[in-house]
């Protein structure tokens, strides 16, 4: 890794795509290496310190309010997020899960100004589990309203993808999932970083995140002395979580819990743009 003066942050790495595709494991591998920091969903950061917002949406999920590296934290007058974090964590590369593509194309414009090399992660999963997973999540929310908000996401993210100016790459969830060594070694080459193939132990390492998967936190919470306060789990969740190990392996409980008329609609309405996402 060639060092760039007088900069902490020398890497930014943002990874994009829908929801509930696997980006809180995918963050927590990347933050696990010893160069890495994964602040989880920073587009939160805007949420800090700030009493009008729901405490858990403004805190560390790991650790609360007396978080070392988010609980005093404030976005100082400077746009560079990602430098003021790198300061205070001292590690040179800094993951950015944030799924909101506004989001994503301010800091790479701030960022452009700069000499820090940017990365960008797609993470792509099959559809039906996606939309399984906010069934699950939110079962009170039309399935066809979340049908529709993943193609769009899909589609947005793929026009975004295809016109960012930045070293990028498109990952699939069930390969990181299958193969989490071999991935864990091509994703060290693509950021320029020595392999630590102990990044698949990411419950192991220490994490301050914002937002993200509660399940995947559950795991790291469990393995470690976190407070589970923030990490909220359902019951269903937490029975499939608490005997789940902590070992990375490929999670398919659509093709047990999706019902058939759900299963239907989906392959009617998005089944064409899946195509290139099916995991079967």
């Amino acid at each position: 890794m060639v060092p760039v003066a007088g900069r902490s942050a020398q890497k930014i790495c943002f990874i994009a795509g829908a929801g509930h595709s696997g980006s809180t494991l995918l963050g927590l591998v990347l933050g696990s290496h010893s160069q890495g920091f994964y602040g989880g969903e920073m587009a939160k950061s805007r949420f800090l310190q700030n009493p009008q917002k729901v405490l858990r949406k403004r805190v560390c999920k790991l650790c609360g309010p007396d978080c070392p590296v988010w609980g005093d934290f404030q976005v100082q007058g400077q746009p560079d997020l990602y430098e003021q974090v790198a300061r205070r964590v001292h590690k040179p590369l800094i993951i950015d899960s944030s799924k909101n593509l506004d989001w994503l194309g301010q800091q790479m414009a701030t960022l452009d100004s700069t000499d820090a090399e940017i990365f960008l992660i797609f993470l792509q999963r099959d559809g039906r589990a996606v939309v399984n997973s906010r069934l699950r999540k939110y079962p009170d929310r039309p399935l066809e309203t979340l049908v529709h908000n993943w193609m769009t996401q899909i589609e947005t993210t793929q026009a975004f993808f295809a016109a960012a100016p930045v070293k990028k790459r498109v990952l699939r969830y069930e390969v990181l999932a299958s193969e989490p060594e071999a991935t864990v070694a091509e994703l060290c080459q693509f950021l320029d970083l020595p392999p630590e193939l102990a990044m698949v132990n990411y419950t192991q390492a220490e994490h301050h995140v914002l937002g993200g998967n509660n399940g995947t936190q559950f795991l790291v919470a469990k393995h470690q002395d976190y407070d589970h306060s923030f990490v909220q789990l359902s019951q269903r969740n937490k029975t499939y979580y608490q005997n789940h190990g902590s070992q990375i392996r490929l999670e398919r409980r659509w093709q047990q819990e999706l019902p058939p008329a759900a299963l239907d609609y989906f392959t009617e309405t998005a089944g064409s743009l899946n195509q290139a996402f099916a995991w079967d």
